[in-house]
């Protein structure tokens, strides 16, 4: 099945902080292996050497106040370098370990490498839930903790893949990119998915916070969908400062329209801003998003001003064990 749409109903169900969290932030980093952006999926494409700049990154991040965790793939659970930048990284109090999943390169090998298949929830349950099983039992092998976290590759949930997860130890899924929808590719449409935290299949959803900013955000969702259909809608929009879609990661984020989000978002008293970022982004021409030394300077730019405004406004970070414990 494709398109896969959660719930209105179920999206509804809100769960508030504990009494005395505050307002803070998470900060999820997609762990994963170095790929080519542009070609096909390739279950051979497992390198992992940008996990060596991991330890630095963790340190620096934790130095500014955030508390990264990072959501390890098969690739990197299992490759002894990464083991040990990870390992390296955890050594700090404020960083966690959790699950990112992405089945082209997660055993077990059943189905066939497409484009289609790249989003987990499009498998059969059965072999969902066994490549879940393998990556699971790998992270829990490797850092001698279960992960209670779990994010699927590409934002990619279907019909019974989150009541995979708590039976599993999972507390928090991370799926859902708000105000994204995949379904032109084959994946899911989470468009109506806002970014308060939610009640869903026994665990809370935590969303990748995606910010509208603009004298027209109000009508955000509504109207980003209008501009679909509307030759450079998106961009018209923007230009004129009516409305843009800001998801809170340095990668195609531009850094004032980023500030601006995180300004609305706390204005607007979200109870949690969940940032993101991949990590080969650590190290340039992994990712599109640092092709070279010049885009790796803007990137810890972006970091530095983000993190600066937070504290300024006093949210501070949460932990995973702080998130888990704060939503569970």
């Amino acid at each position: 099945m494709t398109g896969y749409r959660p719930d209105r109903a179920a999206t509804a169900d809100r769960v508030s902080p504990s009494p005395g969290f505050g307002q803070r932030f998470t900060l999820f980093v997609d762990t994963e292996e170095e790929f080519d952006w542009t070609a096909p999926f390739r279950r051979d494409a497992r390198a992992v050497t940008a996990a060596d700049a991991i330890p630095a990154a963790a340190g620096r991040l934790v130095e500014q106040g955030a508390a990264p965790v990072f959501l390890v793939d098969h690739p990197i659970a299992t490759d002894p370098r990464a083991i040990a930048a990870l390992a390296a990284a955890l050594e700090h109090d404020r960083v966690g370990v959790g699950t990112q999943l992405h089945p082209w390169v997660s055993p077990p090998f059943e189905e066939e490498v497409s484009a289609r298949n790249s989003f987990l929830g499009n498998l059969p349950l059965g072999l969902q839930a066994a490549k879940l099983d393998a990556l699971t039992q790998a992270i829990t092998t490797a850092f001698a903790r279960g992960p209670r976290i779990f994010r699927a590759g590409r934002y990619g949930l279907g019909p019974g893949t989150i009541e995979l997860l708590a039976p599993r130890g999972y507390r928090i899924d991370s799926s859902m990119r708000a105000h994204y929808s995949y379904a032109g590719e084959g994946g899911p449409d989470y468009s109506d998915v806002g970014n308060h935290p939610f009640r869903v299949a026994g665990l809370v959803e935590l969303a990748f916070t995606t910010v509208f900013t603009g004298a027209l955000r109000r009508a955000g969702p509504s109207l980003h969908r209008t501009a679909d259909r509307v030759p450079r809608g998106h961009g018209l929009l923007s230009r004129t400062g009516l409305l843009n879609r800001v998801s809170l990661t340095p990668e195609d984020m531009p850094l004032a329209d980023a500030l601006e989000a995180v300004r609305v978002a706390i204005g607007d008293g979200l109870p949690i801003l969940n940032l993101a970022f991949h990590s080969p982004s650590l190290v340039p021409g992994h990712t599109p998003y640092v092709r070279d030394a010049a885009d790796l300077r803007a990137f810890w730019r972006w970091w530095d001003a983000v993190l600066a405004l937070l504290a300024q406004r006093g949210v501070a970070s949460a932990s995973e064990g702080e998130v888990v414990a704060a939503l569970g």
